[in-house]
């Protein structure tokens, strides 16, 4: 059984830190494209960063570079999404993912998490 499982949102300051963690099962995040997405409400679900298969590339969007950090272990089969200085514009469900890099997504393609909240207030 293959799953993504997303932990360590919930509800900060504007300001505060929080990390995502995605532990997978079923499938390695070694040598795979890794990455996160989020969605707010009424709004299109938007990658936020990506990892290449080495770790040699890696991406984020506009609005989080020098604020989030992604990484994996791959020893604990782990992907991480370190947060800082959030904002409430970070408000979102966010989605850990295999197989995609950049902001190009398929919902049938790869594998995804069911999400987990994160609120910035």
């Amino acid at each position: 059984d293959v799953q993504l499982v997303e932990s360590g949102g919930g509800s900060v300051q504007t300001g505060g830190s929080l990390r995502l963690s995605c532990e997978a099962s079923g499938v390695t995040v070694n040598g795979k494209c890794m990455g996160w997405f989020r969605q707010a409400p009424g709004r299109e679900r938007e990658a936020v960063a990506s990892i290449s298969t080495d770790d040699g590339i890696i991406d984020y969007a506009d609005s989080v570079k020098g604020r989030f950090t992604i990484s994996r272990d791959n020893t604990k089969n782990m992907l991480y999404l370190q947060m800082n200085s959030l904002k409430p514009e970070d408000t979102a469900v966010y989605y850990c993912v295999r197989d995609h890099f950049g902001s190009n997504y398929d919902l049938n393609f790869g594998y995804w998490g069911q999400g987990t909240q994160v609120t910035v207030s």
